[in-house]
């Protein structure tokens, strides 16, 4: 019975602004119940759910920073490699011409070694061939000469006046014969 009055009371009419101390009672035992079952039972996951993501957001963020911060240091690495190519390049094509130049220069300086050497060669195989010429032209002069004379003073001149005869006839040709 204690029940019912208490309930009897609970449903008695009172005014809008009067307090019930057993509403008032049952509404905080009400509260606090509801408040330890939540707690335990819906704020806990909750609040554990909420961390996980969290957790999972900053982790997704923190390797989207990792891999841009790779991504950038690809990128410099690949950048660099690209200029060290091309000084690498420019250093090849340098090289490449100075060894041109230096070829050109030595082909050069061969065939014009070459060329003055056939030169030298030439020049010296015409003053052989010119002073055997002028031997032999010596010598048939000589042998003209002493023809001649031989044919006019035959019978006057000694062989020793004859060979000082064709001697003195010799050293009075003009000297661009003698030396031709």
């Amino acid at each position: 019975m204690a029940f019912t009055s208490l309930l009897g009371g609970l449903l008695a009419a009172g005014g809008l602004t009067d307090i019930n101390t057993v509403l008032t009672f049952a509404t905080v035992v009400l509260f606090a119940l509801f408040a330890f079952v939540l707690h335990r039972f819906g704020w806990g996951p909750l609040l554990h759910a909420l961390e996980e993501r969290e957790k999972g957001v900053r982790e997704a963020v923190d390797g989207a920073h990792r891999a841009s911060a790779e991504a950038q240091q690809l990128l410099e690495k690949h950048k660099e490699m690209l200029r060290a190519a091309g000084r690498e390049r420019e250093e090849i094509i340098k090289s490449a011409i100075g060894e041109a130049e230096t070829l050109k220069a030595e082909l050069s300086a061969r065939a014009r070694a070459e060329a003055d050497e056939m030169i030298r060669r030439a020049k010296e195989q015409v003053e052989r061939e010119k002073a055997l010429a002028i031997l032999e032209l010596r010598a048939s002069v000589a042998d003209l000469a002493m023809e001649a004379a031989s044919r006019i003073v035959v019978s006057s001149l000694t062989p020793e006046a004859q060979k000082k005869l064709v001697d003195d006839y010799v050293k009075s040709l003009p000297e661009a014969v003698r030396h031709s």
